[in-house]
């Protein structure tokens, strides 16, 4: 991710646009900016710090219930989010949503476990001219008013993770301490996290004091038909081929816990799919995209195969 080192511009009080539709998987896209029809898109800096953030296309996403609604809620009183549910399911696919929906940037960062608290707030730098300060992407959306996703939150350091709290709680401040400056964070600026909460240790999970700072959103595989139809829609098979794509995954969910350590996701069924309208055989589709990539166990592989037999 590349972030410039921009100096800090006057603020301005905003409004998020308001409600239109939606929809939901997890496959990321490029995105579009509609035409603003509130301040808060003249509020990102003349100097373009955040135009390669830009959602700049309507990302596809299904609702699945009112979640659309209680995350406007939360933006309108910049309450930061948290979103929890299994992996491929469409919680990034949802984030981009709401970017582009309220017409914010979004800066969107990949926890890990090297990752420390200068990769999110920023560093000193040495080039030709001496050194320089260059803002991390969470000082970036802090500054400028992007929306910042730390996706898989808990692949992070409790160490690293701490350095939102100050903006995440009433005080709205992010402290460089190597440079000497305090942000205060822009009208704009909002923090989402995601985690999957059945997928971490106990030494993985989130602090209390990091967890109470947060409006929760659950996410799970959608009902049925609404699976279905983000399948065909995404991967461009037929509807009756991606119910049975469904149908295989729902047989391996069910052996979550019994074999195996995850389901079969939705943005599994996509790729299968995708090659299906690739021309590969179904069989073949579900083999390298559904089964293969899950388990390494000859009999629970065996019993997932069977599952697609019985479907294609």
């Amino acid at each position: 991710m590349s972030e410039n080192n921009r100096s800090y511009l006057p603020r301005r009080e905003t409004s998020p646009r308001p409600s239109g539709f939606s929809v939901q998987t997890s496959v990321r896209r490029a995105a579009h900016v509609a035409t603003p029809s509130a301040p808060a898109a003249a509020a990102v800096p003349a100097n373009g710090a955040l135009d390669n953030y830009r959602v700049r296309a309507q990302p596809y996403y299904r609702p699945v219930a009112d979640e659309i609604d209680l995350y406007e809620a939360a933006y309108s009183v910049r309450m930061p989010i948290m979103l929890k549910g299994p992996t491929g399911c469409g919680k990034t696919r949802f984030v981009e949503y709401m970017a582009w929906k309220l017409d914010r940037p979004l800066i969107t960062v990949a926890c890990n476990e090297d990752m420390t608290a200068s990769d999110l707030v920023g560093r000193i730098l040495l080039d030709a001219n001496g050194t320089r300060w260059q803002d991390g992407p969470l000082a970036l959306a802090a500054r400028h008013g992007a929306i910042c996703y730390l996706d898989e939150v808990v692949e992070a350091r409790q160490d690293t993770t701490v350095v939102i709290h100050p903006l995440t709680d009433a005080r709205r401040i992010l402290p460089l301490e190597k440079k000497g400056e305090i942000i205060e964070a822009h009208p704009d600026f909002q923090v989402v996290i995601s985690y999957n909460p059945g997928y971490q240790s106990l030494m993985k999970d989130l602090k209390q004091s990091t967890k109470q700072r947060f409006g929760a959103l659950d996410f799970d595989y959608p009902q049925h038909e609404i699976e279905a139809e983000i399948v065909a829609h995404e991967s461009g098979i037929a509807l009756d081929v991606a119910k049975n794509l469904v149908h295989i995954a729902e047989r391996a969910r069910n052996l979550k816990g019994h074999g195996l350590d995850e389901g079969i996701s939705t943005r599994m069924l996509i790729y299968a799919g995708s090659l299906i309208t690739r021309g590969v055989a179904p069989l073949a589709a579900c083999r390298v995209a559904l089964v293969r990539p899950i388990t390494d166990d000859p009999d629970m592989r065996d019993a997932l195969d069977a599952a697609v037999t019985t479907y294609f």
